[in-house]
């Protein structure tokens, strides 16, 4: 059973910046690929970023690139989102999610390809 745990959420001002973990736990974690969404009150899960099992491959969305930059340390298991620049619409709940098939190169983008997913860390970015 895999189990995935975010951390670093939390109330900032615009501009700031924030760095989100999350810690994985469970058989082979480091084969498939990860990424991180979003929800915000009212809207859909979106997805803010992924990258592939060994870490070379990333894919952001258009709101994210040039700000966020996703990360992971298979070694330990973990996986990070350095968000700079932060504006209130960033403020949501951000998922981290693992999944798709192993060791491919590209990560998948859509929500519904990856398995597990964490219970969520809220970021607030107020104006």
């Amino acid at each position: 059973q895999v189990r995935l745990a975010e951390s670093g959420g939390e109330l900032v001002q615009a501009g700031a910046s924030l760095k989100l973990s999350c810690a994985a736990s469970g058989r082979a974690t480091n084969i498939y690929s990860m990424g991180w969404f979003r929800q915000a009150p009212g809207k859909d899960r979106e997805r803010v970023a992924t990258i592939n099992w060994s870490g070379s491959k990333t894919s952001y969305t258009d709101s994210a690139k040039g700000r966020f930059i996703i990360s992971r340390e298979n070694a330990k298991d973990t996986m990070f989102l350095q968000m700079n620049s932060l504006k209130p619409e960033d403020t949501a709940l951000y998922y981290c999610a693992l999944g798709g098939r192993p060791l491919v190169d590209d990560p998948p983008y859509a929500a519904s390809e990856y398995t597990y997913w964490g219970q969520g860390t809220q970021v607030t970015v107020s104006a």
